[in-house]
């Protein structure tokens, strides 16, 4: 998922906790089998990199430990090792009712390895010169965490003195340092423990993991499409003389103004996004964007989501339709805090509504694989925007781990 905090940070209404079924605790994660490097290009370890979510409520307090540890996500200062263990026990008993709420627990996993499983099998066809491709998915906070993932892909035959090609496909389309700029920080990290000393090869290479990164893609053709068509889909629910009148409400997730201010790209490809989507839809419907999840009293980007909707029901304005636009599968902040306490809280769930999120869309997964092909065709470690801090950015591990995989040989 911007700092996309999950609604673990804001205020919560009580609600009564429900155990999971085994439906909402199965996955469709299966072993990946070790795999043999057989030619400079392929096999390639495609990796999936999201924040995740608890997949049951059990889940939650160990979800929140690593979330509130995280000082690109929550920046709490020299206080984080203190405030974070004793912010993250306190709200447990909380979240843990919100994702009971959602069926119990968070289906982010679910779509994940889902969705890269699929992409896999395309691209196994489209470009057959890189194959076999192997699904991963590494998550920041939830299981399967980033160094079981980095583990799981050596025992695979990847990397310790073998080589190999790995990609980092990050799921968040739009970049942030909190969240994408997160995800690498800690891919990196664990390379360096874990293969920092990797054996050379035959050929005098050293043998690790090659890497490089997908690290954004706002206004790829087949995203646009994607979120085109949802909206499509939801808008012929309403009655044809209200239809373009609809008011289309984009939402994202919200950042601190402290980090729009360092310089962070995400508000500007969050809007790249949207443009993108409204032209693909000629413009329409009247449309805004707004952002969800503020969280404490600093000042965040805005207009709020909540609020934007109830102001615009207080001025006559209820066929309102959410689209969560920087998140590519449902999780809670689109279960929960857009279908429960927005829609649920506006009395009008009858004319506000929330597209569909794009989880198994073939239209999407064909996307993904269109962007993987392209980027393991181009030759290219990362983008050039990656390489380039922000402007106040003060992070030596950010400097380093961007260093890292933008001098990547492939």
């Amino acid at each position: 998922m911007a700092l996309r905090l999950p609604a673990a940070v804001r205020p919560l209404r009580p609600l009564a906790l429900a155990k999971p079924s085994a439906q909402q605790v199965r996955w469709l994660a299966s072993p990946v089998p070790p795999v043999t490097q057989n030619s400079s290009r392929g096999p390639t370890a495609m990796v999936f990199l999201n924040m995740g979510g608890p997949s049951t409520v059990d889940e939650v307090g160990d979800f929140l430990s690593r979330l509130f540890a995280d000082g690109d996500l929550i920046p709490l200062g020299r206080l984080q090792g203190y405030l974070g263990p004793l912010i993250s026990k306190r709200r447990t008993p909380k979240i843990q009712k919100q994702y009971a709420a959602i069926g119990g627990g968070s289906p982010i996993r679910k779509w994940s390895e889902y969705q890269c499983a699929e992409m896999c099998k395309i691209l196994d066809k489209i470009s057959p010169e890189t194959a076999p491709h192997k699904p991963y998915v590494a998550f920041r906070y939830a299981n399967p965490l980033t160094e079981d993932t980095y583990r799981r892909m050596l025992a695979d035959g990847f990397g310790n003195g073998r080589g190999g090609r790995a990609v980092a496909f990050t799921q968040y389309p739009q970049y942030s340092c909190s969240t994408t700029g997160s995800s690498l920080n800690e891919l990196w990290k664990w390379r360096q423990r874990l293969e920092g000393k990797a054996r050379p090869l035959q050929d005098g290479a050293d043998g690790t993991i090659k890497w490089s990164v997908i690290d954004r893609w706002p206004v790829h053709p087949g995203l646009v499409e994607a979120f085109a068509q949802n909206i499509e889909a939801k808008l012929a629910e309403y009655p044809e003389e209200r239809r373009d009148k609809v008011v289309l409400l984009f939402s994202a997730h919200s950042l601190p103004m402290t980090v729009v201010n360092r310089g962070d790209p995400y508000p500007t490809e969050v809007a790249a996004t949207v443009q993108a989507v409204m032209q693909r839809l000629k413009f329409v419907n009247p449309y805004r964007l707004c952002w969800q999840s503020q969280v404490g009293p600093q000042p965040w980007l805005g207009p709020q989501t909540s609020s934007t909707v109830e102001n615009y029901i207080a001025q006559g304005q209820k066929d309102l339709l959410l689209i969560p636009i920087a998140f590519t599968s449902d999780h809670i902040e689109t279960l929960f805090e857009l279908d429960e306490e927005v829609i649920g809280g506006s009395s009008h769930a009858d004319t506000v509504k929330r597209v569909e999120s794009l989880n198994g869309s073939p239209v999407f997964i064909n996307a993904l694989a269109d962007l993987a092909k392209s980027h393991l065709a181009s030759g290219i470690a990362c983008s050039t925007q990656m390489g380039l801090r922000c402007p106040g950015c003060k992070s030596e591990r950010c400097a380093a781990s961007k260093k890292f995989f933008a001098g990547q040989q492939l």
